[in-house]
């Protein structure tokens, strides 16, 4: 996935520039959770990322043909809403090991305007069961590739900004609160003026 998605960006002429921080570990467990700006954010946390990870997906993506399977065999959480949490939490404590990680879209869903949606608090609950560092990410320029209106690719630059984790002040919701309180500003802080401000995506609550 890594040297595809690389190839992928080079051969479209996508320049990629990694703002990180030396705080995280490549041997250190962590939940990364990112804003969702476009499908190329994809090709950049698979290529430029540099960490071994999972996906946490929706429960719908596992019917895909192919991709559903693949997912599966790979190892990467899928969310069930109707299902019990703690089967979700003891699959994601199996798997969370030995410097593997977990990326997250919070807001669930790609943006429409540029601008990020509210958190939604699954990732955030997952880390505080688990107590594990969140690190915020931030994605720049992947809307202006190929927005989720668009048809056509556009090459641009894009920025992956990875933030200062996020260690658990305790364990509870009030935690949890302040993680994505503190998550969301970090995430936009790495924004565009153009794009910042809470837009919610029509289609956040699905």
């Amino acid at each position: 996935g890594k040297i595809w998605s690389q190839l992928f960006c080079y051969v479209l002429l996508i320049p990629v520039k990694v703002v990180g921080h030396p705080e995280v570990l490549k041997k250190t467990s962590y939940v990364f959770v990112a804003n969702h700006q476009g499908s190329f954010d994809i090709f950049l946390i698979y290529g430029f990322l540099g960490r071994n990870f999972k996906w946490m997906m929706k429960k719908s993506l596992r019917k895909m043909p192919f991709v559903g399977k693949a997912c599966e065999a790979a190892g990467h959480i899928f969310v069930d809403k109707s299902g019990p949490k703690k089967v979700i939490i003891e699959h994601a404590r199996h798997v969370l090991q030995n410097g593997t990680s977990l990326v997250v879209f919070p807001e669930g869903a790609r943006t429409f305007t540029g601008h990020m949606g509210y958190f939604k608090k699954g990732a955030f609950q997952l880390a505080d069961e688990l107590q594990l560092e969140v690190v915020p990410v931030t994605i720049d320029g992947s809307f202006k590739i190929l927005p989720r209106t668009g048809k056509w690719i556009h090459p641009y630059r894009m920025i992956l900004t990875i933030h200062d984790p996020i260690p658990p002040k305790g364990q509870g919701i009030e935690n949890i609160k302040a993680t994505m309180a503190e998550a969301y500003a970090a995430v936009e802080s790495a924004l565009p003026e153009e794009y910042k401000g809470m837009v919610k995506n029509e289609d956040q609550d699905r």
